[in-house]
């Protein structure tokens, strides 16, 4: 019977360990598996780096802006992200499913922004791909404004601006993209759900927009695995 025991939990726990498994994009040390671009540094300029590992965290040094873009693509995952003003809080993003390069004001890559501006985290950024929400319009403004480029209103405000914790402490976000949906948590609250998204795959990028931020966690975990 002991041993009939013991087989059954062996059982289960390789069952267990053989899901999915949570993969860090970041491996603490070096920038490994990304790659900046950063308008600013065209042509070979010298110019302060955008993006840095220090003391075991990803850092945003929040200019020159530019983004810190994966190699990889994926799609149907659930992205982990646990980040901290390092200073001034200010504007930075997650972007998923990007794909051409520098699509929007010659600086964003196409793709649907999660925002992590202060007081903002959680809002949805069309930038060349689009995505639907439920209310759509007093979230977005008026239909004939709508779209994906310049000028028009790409900004999809998130369902509540209280998830976010005080300054200086870490957050965390998560990303689930599955199918056409994008859904947004922050803090464990969910912020933001859409649907009919344009892109259903494409890499991941982290902003440096005008503010320091700090990333101790960036996990995948893919969803819709046997």
């Amino acid at each position: 019977m002991k041993g009939l025991l013991t087989a059954c939990l062996l059982s289960l726990c390789t069952s267990c360990v053989s899901g999915p498994q949570p993969v860090s994009l970041f491996n603490g040390t070096d920038l490994s598996g990304w790659h900046a671009d950063v308008p600013a540094a065209d042509g070979g300029k010298e110019v302060p780096a955008s993006f840095e590992a220090r003391d075991g965290l990803l850092v945003s040094n929040g200019s020159p802006n530019g983004h810190l873009i994966t190699n990889e693509s994926y799609s149907d995952y659930r992205l982990t992200v646990e980040y901290r003003w390092a200073g001034k809080p200010g504007n930075c993003g997650v972007l998923v499913h990007a794909s051409k390069p520098r699509m929007l004001y010659k600086m964003f890559p196409q793709s649907i922004e999660c925002q992590m501006h202060v007081g903002n985290a959680g809002d949805f950024w069309c930038i060349g791909e689009d995505i639907a929400v439920e209310n759509m319009i007093p979230r977005r403004g008026p239909e004939e404004k709508w779209g994906v480029t310049e000028g028009k209103n790409r900004r999809i405000r998130n369902m509540t601006d209280d998830s976010e914790n005080e300054i200086g402490e870490w957050n965390q976000m998560v990303i689930e993209c599955l199918g056409d949906t994008v859904t947004v948590y922050v803090n464990g609250d969910l912020v933001n759900e859409g649907f009919d998204c344009t892109a259903t795959s494409g890499q991941i990028a982290i902003q440096a927009e005008g503010a320091p931020c700090e990333f101790r966690k960036v996990e995948l975990v893919q969803l819709g695995e046997a």
